[in-house]
């Protein structure tokens, strides 16, 4: 079993990065209950984010809906909510309720802009987000606009990961405290903190504001994409000087220009002269050239082929749960196993409600009074 086994916690139901978070936390063995709104839609089967927990329709606009909500919560070691601030003041589950019924609680909250600051009322996605701590405007080509990285950085990265953290975080603490506490997540924050080495590099001249024109956004021809001869494309990352020998010996390079690798100025006219080398093979042909050499080479997958790759399926990166091919639960231990404890599913409320200590009657009660 995962090594969050034993951990009880309680989600409240949300979209994106909520789920996603519900899901690590599951996936390493926590026991996650969610609740939904009742009426609301089941998560179809390819939703693969609410993987992995039991979930109870609860109307949380009757007392007996909020009741209900506030016996889960009294059960855990943590909640997880992504509403706007105040939402869950309002619906009678906020934290000074909820810590004062069960004072080791780890209330972890994610919104965007965090739950204070001048933005924190305010609707966003993560391509605001990240717009406001400086992630989004490097990334891109030179010359061109910004381009949302999915939404990898605020959701995911400075959202779920953050909260996920945070709340292993509290969890440890409150072991030892014996107090609960409020994991207050923005992905502005979280999206900031990714860019730490960035603000480093900035502070010491080593990054300019300038998209495209630097180490890691795509400005030096040995760290870029490249299309090939059958128009897909391949992905070099060779920084280090040994490294990129190897690159130009793989590549068959004679060209004496290459010799200044961390000349910024002839960074433009190499990467021209690299890209026309690239696109005399296949990517196919790229790989057998390159693939495992110290290069820092890997073919540009798609999200189809990923699951395919050699590499991938030695790890068993990927798996297959009731028919939908997705990423297996990550990171890896040498003794616990964490595992997809199953697929999506609705509100099941009998045999959710009963697997956290509701009893029939309770539950005949709450079906009685419209609750569930």
């Amino acid at each position: 079993m995962g090594p969050l086994r034993g951990i009880r916690i309680v989600e409240f139901a949300g979209i994106g990065p909520g789920p996603f978070a519900a899901m690590l936390l599951s996936d390493m063995g926590a026991d996650v209950i969610r609740i939904d709104r009742k009426g609301g839609r089941s998560p179809a089967k390819s939703e693969v984010t609410y993987r992995g927990r039991k979930a109870v329709a609860l109307d949380m606009k009757k007392p007996e809906g909020v009741e209900a909500a506030l016996r889960l919560i009294d059960q855990a070691d943590a909640l997880l909510e992504g509403f706007r601030p105040g939402v869950m003041e309002r619906l009678g589950v906020g934290p000074d309720v909820c810590l004062k019924r069960n004072p080791k609680l780890v209330y972890g909250r994610m919104t965007g802009w965090g739950q204070t600051g001048p933005l924190a009322d305010a609707a966003g996605h993560d391509i605001n987000y990240i717009a406001l701590t400086g992630a989004l405007h490097g990334i891109g080509n030179v010359g061109g606009k910004p381009v949302p990285p999915l939404n990898l950085v605020g959701d995911f990265g400075g959202g779920a990961l953050y909260l996920a953290f945070g709340v292993v975080c509290g969890l440890l603490e409150s072991k030892r405290s014996g107090r609960g506490q409020i994991v207050d997540t923005a992905m502005t924050d979280g999206a900031a903190s990714l860019m730490s080495m960035f603000y480093g590099m900035n502070a010491t001249g080593m990054w300019k504001d300038e998209r495209g024109m630097n180490l890691l956004d795509s400005g030096a021809h040995f760290y870029d994409t490249y299309e090939t001869k059958d128009g897909k494309y391949i992905a070099l990352g060779s920084i280090e000087p040994q490294f990129y020998r190897e690159l130009i010996e793989k590549t068959a390079i004679s060209d004496a220009a290459f010799a200044a690798q961390m000349d910024r100025n002839a960074w433009p006219s190499l990467k021209e002269k690299l890209a026309a080398v690239i696109k005399t093979k296949t990517r196919d042909e790229w790989d057998a050239v390159m693939l495992g050499s110290d290069v820092c080479y890997a073919p540009v997958l798609t999200i189809s082929e990923a699951p395919k790759h050699p590499h991938n399926v030695a790890r068993q990166t990927f798996i297959e749960v009731d028919g939908v091919v997705q990423p297996a639960p990550a990171p890896r231990f040498s003794r616990s196993v964490p595992e997809v404890q199953g697929p999506p599913q609705g509100a099941n409320n009998e045999v959710a409600l009963k697997s956290w200590g509701f009893a029939d009657a309770d539950v005949a009660k709450l079906q009685s009074v419209g609750a569930i």
